[in-house]
C-alpha cells in the first residue's frame, strides 16, 4: 500500500477536526447559544418588520388592499407622505412630531444626565466636598426606583387646577402659584425627569475614570506650569471621553423607547404614538419601533466608530501618585447642601409623596395643608375590606385586602425569578465561553448578538416579541413575559461574566482537565466559587429590573397580569391613590431588595467611587 493511500481523506480530517473543536465543552456550548439567541433576538425583529408590510383586518391598510392580498407597502407609504389628503395632515402628528420630539428628547436627556452625573462624579472623586458617602448612596436611588416615579412626583408638585385641570399640587396649595404649562408638561420635564433618572449612569462610568485616573499625567502638566483649567480640558478630559461616550449610548437608547415618562407628562414622542396608533393603524405603528430600533443601531455605530481608534498617553515628566483633590474653600458646605437638597427630590420626597397620596381622600388635592389635617386624611385605600362601591373605591377593597394587587405582585416575582435564572444561567455560560475563545469570530458574534437587546428601546422589543408572540399564541402568558425579560436582560449577565471569567487564569482549570475532573464538576467547585460575586451579580441585576419594568411588558399581557402593567389599570380607572400606593410598595420592595444585596454580597453601585 502506497503512502498516499493511507492519508485519509479530506472529509476524514473535517470530521476529526469537528469531533476535536466539539470535545472541548465550551465550544459546544458556544455554538448552541449562537443558535439560540440568534433565534431569540433575530426572529423578532424579522417579524416585526414583516409586520409593516402585512394587511391587518380591520386596520387602515386593509380598507385599500384588494381581496386576497397578504402584504402591501401602503404603510411605508401612508406614514411618510401621506396615500390621502387626510392621511397627508396625518403625517406631522404621527411621524414627524413623534420623530422630532423622541431625538429632542433623548439629546437632552444625554446632556442633562451627563452635566449632572459627570459634575457629581467630579466633586465626589476630586474634590473635598462634604458628606460624600450619604450623598453617593442616595444619588443611584432614581436609577434603582421605577421610571416613572420622578415623573409622578413632578406632576403631584407642579399640577395646578389653573393650568393642568383637575386638583392642586403641592406648590400651589403651599404658595397659590401655578408653574406655566411648558414646565409642567411636555419637553421640558420629560427631559429633566430622565436626565436624572439616568444621571447615575454617568455618575458610575465617569467617576470610576475619574477614581482610577493614572496622577501621571495631571502631574506631568503642573510640573510644566499648565494652567488647570487646560490641564482639565487637555488631559483629564481626552481620558473621560470613552465613558461620555459609553454614557451616550446608554442614555439615548434608552430615553428614545421610554414610554411612561412622556406618557404621564403627555409629551408624544415614537413610543406613545406607537401605543395610540397601534388599534387603527397597526402596520405604522410597526414602522415607529423599526425606527427606534434603528436609532440603536446607529448610536452603536456612532460610538464604535468614535472610539475604534484607540489614543495612548505618556508622560513626559511627573511622579506616579494619587490624583490630587482639589479644595473647595467654603464652597465644599454649599455644593454639598446644594446636592442634599437636589438628591431629597430625587431620592427621599418620592417615598414620602406617594406615602401622603395613599391618605388622601381626593388624591392629587393637597387642600388639608392649608385647611388642616384633621377629618382630610384616611386610610380607607389600605384598610376597606369590603366590595363596595362609597367612597370612590369603585367595588375594590384597599390594597392590604386587594387580592388582585397581590396576584399581581405574584406574578412580577415569578416571572422576576424566572428571568433572573434563565438571563443569569445564559448569560454565566455565555460570559464563559467567549472568555476561554476569545479569539474565535464566532465568539464574538455571540458576545455581540447576546448584548445587542440592551442597546434596543425597551419598548421596540416589546413590541418585537408581542407581535412574535401573538403568532405563536403565547401572548398574555408568563412564558412570553419570562421570553422575552430573558433576551433583554442577557446583557447584565453575560458582560458581569465575561469581564470576570477574563480576569481567571487558564492554569486553574487546565490543572483540573490534568486529573480528568468532569466540566460540570469544575465550573460547580472550581470556576463559580471564585467569581461568585460577578456571577451573583448577573442573576440579581436582571431580578432587580424585571421588578420594576413596565415598558418591555405592557404590551404582553394584561394590565392585571403583573404589578407595573396595572398601574396604568388603576390610573385609567382614576384610581390615583391605588397606583401611588403599588408605587409605594414597588419602591420599597426594591430597596430592601438591593440592601440585602449589598449586605450578603458587598456589591454596590457606587461602591469603588465614592460610595465606601
Amino acid at each position: 500500500m502506497t503512502i498516499a493511500a493511507r492519508r485519509p481523506g479530506r472529509a476524514r480530517i473535517a470530521l476529526n477536526k469537528v469531533k476535536t473543536y466539539l470535545s472541548k465543552p465550551q465550544n459546544t456550548i458556544l455554538i448552541l447559544l449562537g443558535i439560540i439567541l440568534t433565534i431569540t433576538t433575530i426572529a423578532p425583529m424579522v417579524t416585526i418588520f414583516m409586520d409593516t408590510i402585512t394587511v391587518h383586518e380591520g386596520s387602515v391598510d386593509s380598507r385599500t388592499a384588494e381581496d386576497g392580498q397578504k402584504y402591501t407597502a401602503y404603510n411605508w407609504e401612508d406614514l411618510f407622505v401621506g396615500k390621502t389628503k387626510m392621511s397627508k395632515r396625518l403625517v406631522k402628528t404621527n411621524l414627524v412630531t413623534p420623530l422630532l420630539n423622541s431625538v429632542l428628547l433623548s439629546v437632552f436627556s444625554c446632556v442633562g444626565a451627563i452635566l449632572y452625573g459627570g459634575i457629581f462624579a467630579y466633586l465626589v472623586t476630586r474634590t473635598n466636598m462634604k458628606f460624600k458617602k450619604y450623598l453617593s448612596s442616595i444619588f443611584i436611588f432614581p436609577y434603582i426606583m421605577p421610571q416613572w416615579t420622578l415623573a409622578m412626583v413632578w406632576k403631584n408638585l407642579f399640577d395646578s387646577n389653573a393650568v393642568t385641570g383637575g386638583a392642586d399640587g403641592l406648590l400651589t396649595a403651599l404658595t397659590g402659584t401655578s408653574m406655566p404649562e411648558w414646565w409642567c408638561r411636555g419637553l421640558f420635564p420629560s427631559a429633566v425627569v430622565l436626565a436624572l433618572h439616568y444621571a447615575p449612569f454617568a455618575y458610575i462610568l465617569i467617576g470610576g475614570i475619574f477614581r482610577n485616573m493614572d496622577a501621571n499625567l495631571e502631574e506631568a502638566a503642573t510640573i510644566l506650569n499648565t494652567p488647570r483649567w487646560k490641564t482639565f480640558l487637555r488631559v483629564t478630559m481626552p481620558m473621560v471621553k470613552p465613558a461620555i461616550l459609553s454614557t451616550v449610548l446608554l442614555v439615548f437608547s434608552s430615553a428614545m423607547g421610554s414610554y411612561p415618562i412622556p406618557h404621564y407628562l403627555k409629551l408624544s414622542t415614537l413610543s406613545t404614538k406607537y401605543v395610540e396608533l397601534n388599534g387603527s393603524r397597526a402596520g405604522q405603528a410597526s414602522i415607529l419601533a423599526v425606527i427606534m430600533m434603528l436609532f440603536g443601531f446607529l448610536i452603536l455605530v456612532i460610538n464604535q466608530r468614535t472610539t475604534s481608534g484607540r489614543k495612548s498617553f505618556t508622560t513626559v515628566t511627573g511622579k506616579s501618585g494619587q490624583a490630587s483633590v482639589v479644595n473647595l474653600g467654603a464652597m465644599k458646605y454649599v455644593l454639598a447642601v446644594l446636592f442634599v437638597c437636589t438628591t431629597l427630590f430625587t431620592g427621599i420626597l418620592p417615598i414620602i409623596l406617594f406615602a401622603i397620596e395613599t391618605l388622601l381622600p381626593n388624591p392629587g388635592d393637597y387642600s388639608f395643608i392649608t385647611h388642616g389635617i384633621q377629618n382630610n386624611l384616611t386610610l380607607k385605600w389600605w384598610v376597606t375590606s369590603e366590595n363596595i362601591t362609597e367612597n370612590g373605591l369603585y367595588g375594590n377593597m384597599g390594597i392590604l385586602f386587594n387580592t388582585t394587587i397581590w396576584n399581581a405582585f405574584k406574578g412580577t416575582l415569578i416571572v422576576a425569578v424566572c428571568c433572573a435564572l434563565t438571563a443569569g444561567t445564559i448569560g454565566t455560560l455565555v460570559g464563559y465561553c467567549v472568555s476561554k475563545n476569545r479569539r474565535s469570530k464566532w465568539a464574538g458574534y455571540v458576545n455581540n448578538i447576546a448584548f445587542l437587546p440592551y442597546l434596543m428601546p425597551s419598548l421596540g422589543v416589546g413590541v418585537a416579541f408581542f407581535i412574535f408572540g401573538s403568532q405563536l399564541g403565547i401572548f398574555n402568558t408568563f412564558l412570553l413575559l419570562i421570553l422575552a425579560g430573558t433576551v433583554k436582560y442577557i446583557p447584565f449577565a453575560s458582560r458581569s461574566a465575561l469581564n470576570s471569567m477574563m480576569q481567571l487564569s487558564g492554569e486553574i482549570e487546565e490543572a483540573a482537565i490534568i486529573q480528568d475532573i468532569p466540566w460540570y464538576k469544575r465550573m460547580l467547585r472550581i470556576i463559580i466559587p471564585i467569581q461568585k460575586t460577578s456571577i451573583i451579580s448577573g442573576y440579581l441585576l436582571p431580578f432587580m429590573t424585571c421588578l420594576r419594568e413596565l415598558t418591555l411588558f405592557m404590551l404582553l399581557c394584561s394590565q392585571t397580569k403583573i404589578i407595573t402593567t396595572m398601574l396604568d389599570y388603576f390610573d385609567e380607572m382614576g384610581l390615583y391613590a391605588f397606583s401611588s400606593g403599588i408605587n409605594l410598595l414597588l419602591i420599597l420592595v426594591i430597596l430592601i431588595f438591593n440592601a440585602l444585596v449589598n449586605k450578603l454580597t458587598g456589591a454596590s453601585l457606587d461602591a469603588g467611587i465614592g460610595g465606601k
